[in-house]
Formats: structure tokens, C-alpha cells, sequence
């Protein structure tokens, strides 16, 4: 019950324009929510150690971290301080909104100064009522200029509802499919890209593909989880317009359950995994597991298919059946930062500076968020953007194109609230064990429990 509370009076608070800094509708500058010397601590909200490991790794001004990882320390003796929460079950956003409240009472080394926020919950920390994020051209950079290289529809993510950008990420997350190797050739006689993206290049011939996986003891893909993705980031209108207290399910969320009904009962999913982000997830991405492909951006690769499979040339990149897009993490400067001249140096070297950008896309096998360098790896011509992981291959070559085509879904603040507990109600009906109206109850319980100021969903015709 904490956690709703929270997260209706964090929406209640930006409703009101209470939290610290409203009012100034972005007139006041970054000298005027701290004082002209820097504090000493920068602490920054995150969700795991994505953004931590990048950031040790490429800026500049690092001196050393703490042998537990938790604090980075600067060459000019300031310390960043990770405050890091898990993203499940909404654990870290009601972390980061129970500090971001009381931002202005805070002493200053206690102070949010940066912190992260994904796709589905970017449009709720850019609002320009609730002025939880400063607008970057506050710090002194600006967008248009600066930021010209990045790709747009991550500027207009990163944006609030009048144009202003107010956040920035390294990351552009083209969707594509991550296949086994060693199963692609014992089942189609070959692992190549281009001839594994000709079976999986539609719905239709994926799902040919995948009664001929079946036949030989495969499963196309882990959970029908795994495809959600690419039906929600095909959504027409958002899930709850700027103003509304109506959710509004889009059709395509009910193909979704339609299609991985239909998937499901053909067996075509592993029936021992249960979701994502848990045990049966992960131990699906090991080596002597029997599910042949994964739907994910770059830094699914890196932070899930690598940590739970660490062995190199077993897994492959191609193109997917339905073009989408998964994810971001977005940094933010937090209104009352003691600390702004840090956090512009760190959101520009950690988003902007390309030679950093391309340590990270060579190292981390990030697709990161400069077109003109992204166009650069796609090309082939620097063997440093091959992964020995992926068999040799230069997946940017995949990412590249993809990128160029995302479509960004309408966005609302509500976005990750409805996106899980629509998943959560339907699993149950996907499972057998409630049937479809049911669901339907259940979503309409659980979305209004959550976010207690919605008042009503209503469901395509």
C-alpha cells in the first residue's frame, strides 16, 4: 500500500506543482537552484549497474571506485554516491519519488542530483508542471547544437510536452532477434543472419519456422512475454491521454493476448518459463537450453544473454518479424541539485562525447545514441566493431537500419503501470486458469489500485 501512495502522491504533487522548483516554469537557471560552489557528494538514482559500469569505465574524471562499487571517486575529490534500487515491482521509481519529494528540505549531501529513468517512465519525470528534471539548456547545453547527432525520437522522448528536452541517454535500442547458433544449423543447416532473418521475417513465417523448431524439440522463444514488446511499442494512442483519468487499451494489446494464446497452445514457447527477469528467464539464455531466439535491443544482449551465457560464438543477431524498439535509460539532472556543473559534465561526456560513445558501442556492445557514428560501425570498415560473443558478427549492421525506422509509441506517464499490470492480468488468462472477461476485471482492479486517480478503462470494440 506504501508504494501506491506514493505513486499517487507523486502524480497528485505534479498535478499541484508542489514539488521543489515548481512555479518557475523553467526561468530559473542552475545557479539559482544551488549555490555557485559544488557540493561534495552527487548522488545518482539508478536501477542496476548499467550506467555505473560505463561511466567508470569512459569519463575522464574518474580516480577509483570503492571496492563495493557503490561510490565512484572523482580526481577533484567529489564522490558519486549509486543509489540503487531493483526496477521490479515498481521498487525503484517509488525510491526515487519518495526522495524526489523531499528534495527541498534535503540537506545537500543527501540531494538527488542526477538519476535514470527508461522509456515507459520517462514522460512522468520530463513534465514540465511537476519540474522534477531540470531542462538541459538550465545547465548550459544546448540541445539543437550539442545534441545534434542524436537520434530524434530519443530528443523527443527525452522532451517535455512543450518541446523542451530535459533529459539525454547514451542508448538508441533498436529491437532485433537473438538467435542460437548451434540450434540454427542443426534445425535450418546454416547460422547465417541473413538466411535465419529470412525465417523469422513476418509473424506468418516465424510461425512456420517455429512448428519446424518444435518438430525437433526447440521452442521459438522462452515466454510469450518476449514478443509484448513489439505489439505495445505499435500502440496508436497512448495509453492515457495528457489530462485523462481513462485508460484506453489499444487493439493491439488484445492481438497480443490473441496471438500468444494461439502460440501458446501450438507449443511454442517453453512451458517452464514464467515471465521475465526471473530464474526460468535467465536459465533459458544457457547453453543447454532448448529455446532457439530472444526479442531484444543491445543492451539485452549485454546485461542478460551474456551474463546468463557467457560462452562466445553460441548466439547470433538478425532482423525481426515486427520493427519496434525497447528501453533507454535516460539520465536526468534533478531540480535542487547542489552539484549542476558536475551533472552537465556527466550527462555531456556520457552522452554526447563520441569517442566515448564508441568505447562503449565497442566495449559493451551498445547501439549508442549518435546516428553519424552508429552509420560509421553499421559500415563494416572497423573490425573493432565485430564481437568475438556474437560469433564475429558486427551486429550494427542489424541495429543500424532498425534504428532509422523506430516509431515511437505515444507516450504517457502511465506507461509502465499499465504495460505490467495488463501483463499481469493476462498471464493468468494465458495460463488457463481465468478466463478472458476475467482478465478484463482484472486490469481494470489492478491499473486503478495502482494509480487510484484513474477512473475507468475502456476496451477496443
Amino acid at each position: 500500500m506504501k508504494k501506491k501512495l506514493v505513486s499517487a502522491l507523486l502524480v497528485a504533487a505534479m498535478a499541484a506543482g508542489v514539488l521543489a522548483g515548481c512555479g518557475n516554469n523553467g526561468s530559473s537557471s542552475a545557479n539559482n537552484d544551488a549555490s555557485s560552489e559544488e557540493g561534495k557528494v552527487i548522488n545518482i538514482y539508478c536501477w542496476n549497474t548499467e550506467f555505473i559500469e560505463r561511466l567508470n569505465e569512459v569519463y575522464s574524471e574518474v580516480d577509483k571506485v570503492s571496492d563495493d562499487g557503490t561510490v565512484t571517486y572523482l580526481k577533484d575529490g567529489t564522490e558519486i554516491h549509486w543509489i540503487n534500487n531493483p526496477n521490479q515491482d515498481g521498487v525503484y521509481q517509488q525510491k526515487l519519488d519518495e526522495a524526489l519529494l523531499n528534495q527541498a528540505s534535503a540537506d545537500d549531501d543527501d540531494k538527488v542530483d542526477m538519476f535514470l529513468a527508461e522509456m515507459d517512465g520517462i514522460s512522468k519525470y520530463t513534465d514540465a508542471e511537476s519540474d522534477m528534471a531540470m531542462p538541459l539548456t538550465e545547465l548550459g547545453i544546448d540541445p539543437d547544437k550539442d545534441m545534434a547527432d542524436q537520434y530524434a525520437y530519443t530528443k523527443t522522448a527525452a522532451s517535455d510536452s512543450e518541446g523542451v528536452q530535459r533529459a539525454s541517454t547514451w542508448q538508441c535500442c533498436p529491437g532485433v532477434l537473438v538467435y542460437r547458433r548451434d540450434i540454427a544449423k542443426a534445425v535450418f543447416g546454416t547460422d547465417d543472419p541473413e538466411a535465419i532473418g529470412e525465417k523469422v521475417k513476418d509473424w506468418d513465417t516465424m510461425e512456420q519456422s517455429a512448428e519446424v523448431l518444435k518438430e525437433n524439440g526447440y521452442y521459438i522463444l522462452s515466454t510469450y512475454v518476449d514478443t509484448c514488446r513489439l505489439y505495445s511499442n505499435n500502440i496508436d494512442e497512448p495509453w492515457v491521454e495528457s489530462g485523462s483519468t481513462t485508460v484506453r487499451v489499444d487493439q493491439k494489446m488484445i492481438d497480443w493476448v490473441n496471438d500468444s494464446k494461439a502460440w501458446k497452445d501450438a507449443g511454442y514457447f517453453d512451458p517452464s518459463v514464467s515471465g521475465q527477469w526471473n530464474s526460468d528467464w535467465y536459465n533459458a539464455m544457457g547453453p543447454s537450453s532448448k529455446v532457439f531466439s530472444f526479442l531484444l535491443p543491445a543492451w539485452g544482449i549485454d546485461t542478460q544473454i551474456k551474463k546468463n551465457c557467457p560462452d562466445e560464438g553460441l548466439w547470433g543477431v538478425t532482423t525481426p518479424p515486427q520493427g519496434y524498439n525497447w528501453g533507454g535509460s535516460f539520465v536526468l539532472a534533478a531540480r535542487g541539485t547542489d552539484n549542476p556543473e558536475h551533472v552537465k559534465d556527466i550527462i555531456l561526456a556520457m552522452t554526447v562525447n563520441k569517442d566515448n560513445l564508441k568505447t562503449i558501442s565497442q566495449k559493451f556492445l551498445d547501439f549508442t545514441n549518435n546516428e553519424p557514428l552508429m552509420d560509421e560501425a553499421a559500415a563494416g570498415d572497423d573490425a573493432n566493431y565485430n564481437s568475438s560473443y556474437l560469433g564475429g558478427e558486427n551486429p550494427f549492421t542489424y541495429y543500424s537500419p532498425a534504428a532509422k525506422n523506430i516509431k515511437l509509441a505515444p507516450l504517457s506517464i502511465y506507461d509502465q503501470g499499465c504495460v505490467e499490470e495488463f501483463q499481469s492480468a493476462f498471464d493468468d488468462y494465458l495460463k488457463g486458469t481465468i478466463n478472458f472477461d476475467k482478465a478484463k476485471e482484472n486490469f481494470e482492479r489492478q491499473i486503478t489500485e495502482r494509480h487510484p486517480e484513474l477512473t475507468e478503462v475502456q476496451w477496443p470494440e
